[in-house]
Order: C-alpha cells, then sequence, then structure tokens
C-alpha cells in the first residue's frame, strides 16, 4: 500500500456547537489519501445540517435512528472503503499530522496499531495552549497482552501505569477490525475500552507518535454518556469488564493478568459504593476470586483521617460516611 487510504469515521449526536470543528479537523489532515463519514444517531439540535453542509465528495454524511455511538461507529464501518480507521468523537480535534504521522509508522510494521498522546482541554479553553505529556505507553509494545495488562493493573503491576487511551488516539488497520469484530452496541460508558481490548489483542503490538496529537474535549458538569452514574450505565460498565476480563483470560492466566483485572474489579466496587450497594459486591466478588487473599484498601497509600478510619471500619465504612457528607453538602 503506498498510498493507503483512510476513513475517518465521526459518530455524531447533539453537537451542533463542535461538529464543525471536528470536520474541519478531519479536512484538514495531511494525508491526502482519506474519506469522512459522518453518521448522525438522531440528534434533536442542528448537528445534522451543519454536518451536511460539509458534504463533497470525499465527506459522507448520513443519519439514523438513536441507537448510540457504537451503533454510529458500525454503521461508519460498513460504509467505509479505508485501509485504516480513524475514530473522532464529534466534539474532539487532531493536530494536522496525527494520520500521516502514524501511517509513517506503521508501514514498516505490518499488524500493528498507531497510537499517539493526548491533550486535555475544557471546553472553552484553547487546546493549543495546553500541554501534552507522554506517559508510559509511548514507548510502544511488541506484546499486546503485557500492554493491557499495564494498562489495566496500574500501579498494581507498576507505579508508572494505567491510565486512559482516548480512542481517537488509535489509527486502526482495517485487517484487525475484521479480526476483532465491530463494536458491542450495548450504551455502555466504556464501549471504547471494551472494543479495543479486542483489537489489542488481534494485533502484533503499539506503534507510538510522538508527534501526532489528539485534542479530547472535557465538559464540567456534562450529561455524556461516559459521565452518567445511573445504575443502568454502572451495570454496563460492569459488563464491560466481563467482557474484558473474559478476552484477556483467553490469553492467559498469568498471576498478573489476574492481578490486573482485580483492580478494574476493585476500582468498580470503589466507585458504585454505597449508592448501588449490589453492583458492589458483585464488582467486589469477582475481583477475590481472581485475586484471593489480595487486601483492597484504596485509602492505604492516602494521609489523614479517611487513612486512619479506613483501618478501623474498612473502605465502605469510610465510604459511606464520605457519602453522607456529600449529600449533606449539596442538600
Amino acid at each position: 500500500m503506498h498510498n493507503p487510504l483512510v476513513s475517518i469515521i465521526i459518530p455524531l449526536y447533539n453537537s451542533e456547537k463542535y461538529i464543525a470543528g471536528a470536520i474541519t479537523s478531519a479536512l484538514a489532515q495531511t494525508w491526502p489519501n482519506k474519506e469522512i463519514i459522518v453518521v448522525d444517531d438522531g440528534s434533536t439540535d442542528s448537528s445534522l445540517p451543519i454536518a451536511k453542509n460539509f458534504e463533497s465528495e470525499n465527506v459522507k454524511v448520513l443519519s439514523q435512528e438513536n441507537k448510540g455511538a457504537s451503533a454510529a461507529r458500525n454503521k461508519g464501518l460498513s460504509l467505509a472503503k479505508g485501509d485504516y480507521i480513524q475514530f473522532l468523537d464529534a466534539d474532539d480535534l487532531l493536530s494536522e499530522n496525527k494520520i500521516e504521522a502514524q501511517i509513517m509508522q506503521l508501514k514498516d510494521h505490518p499488524n500493528h496499531l498507531g497510537l499517539c498522546g493526548t491533550v486535555y482541554f475544557n471546553d472553552g479553553d484553547d487546546p493549543l495552549q495546553q500541554p501534552l505529556n507522554h506517559y508510559w505507553v509511548s514507548q510502544g509494545s511488541n506484546d499486546p497482552v503485557d500492554f493491557l495488562i499495564k494498562l489495566y493493573g496500574g500501579a498494581l503491576i507498576g507505579r508508572e501505569y494505567g491510565g486512559m487511551i482516548q480512542p481517537n488516539t488509535w489509527l486502526t488497520p482495517r485487517s484487525l477490525i475484521a479480526k476483532a469484530g465491530p463494536w458491542n452496541e450495548m450504551r455502555n460508558p466504556d464501549d471504547d475500552g471494551e472494543f479495543f481490548c479486542r483489537v489489542i489483542l488481534a494485533s502484533s503490538g503499539i506503534i507510538y507518535a510522538k508527534d501526532a496529537v489528539n485534542y479530547y474535549r472535557k465538559f464540567i458538569g456534562s450529561n455524556s454518556l461516559s459521565a452518567q452514574k445511573n445504575r443502568a450505565s454502572q451495570l454496563s460498565i460492569l459488563l464491560s469488564t466481563d467482557l474484558k476480563a473474559g478476552h484477556l483470560l483467553s490469553r492467559t492466566d498469568s498471576p498478573q493478568a489476574r492481578l490486573a483485572l482485580t483492580r478494574l474489579y476493585y476500582d468498580h466496587a470503589f466507585a458504585f459504593y454505597p449508592k448501588y450497594p449490589d453492583l458492589a459486591n458483585e464488582a467486589e466478588k469477582k475481583a477475590k476470586a481472581l485475586s484471593p487473599g489480595f487486601d483492597f484498601d484504596p485509602f492505604e497509600s492516602k494521609r489523614g483521617v479517611p487513612a486512619l478510619l479506613s483501618k478501623l471500619i474498612g473502605w465502605k465504612g469510610v465510604r459511606y460516611l464520605q457519602h453522607i457528607k456529600n449529600n449533606n453538602f449539596n442538600a
């Protein structure tokens, strides 16, 4: 592939303030051979007509009834002709060289994924004025299983590990998606985590482009799916982790893999409690099954009253007191 085609897929839902910027960012890519596919997921604002203004030979805009971002991405994939796939959320941006920098590296590494760094910026701020910090993922990896263990295990595996990888950062060979399968269309704040778990495991490794940048917009008080804390969304997160655990354990049942997944389940238990005690107990049960005897104390490395109380009444007791305090403060 001397000049491979890249399909940029943008799922769109009620992003009338941002979709023009996202499409413009895609059009500005220095990689010349590209197509842009915008899939409107039943927007109720002006998102669709704004996107339609960009329609051209290389920009396709279509709409579907509201099914969720994952379904919109799958619709885009069904129409994409590219050798590589770039996902781009409708409120985010890419540096102009993002795709080109990754393709230039991937051309000599078949069956690898492209990855880059992310600048996080609050809505209303200038993304170009925010810092880009490279962390451990910038080393890349030729061992997808080890990469996931470090990503999921965080500090339990090593002090520098863990973190979040936002979906725009990846540039994915279409062949890897064919191996891994489509997006799971269950509405889920962690839909990208489960999807890219499969894609990473289908790959031979990850190549990191330090000059490429993904600009990820953050919202204060967001009502987006990823920010929702209702029971349905929390249950879907737990189910997503069940899937990721199955994917990883199908490749290795090593103590480190089990410890990494233990950390995910305990993190969920901590986040769910005390609002959803049944989900917290289920997550804790799965963590204990993976690593019997592991002593979970999220306050152990902290200082002050919570750390002292945790030794007396346990982490659930501390979380319950924090919950009461927060509810009284917000009352």
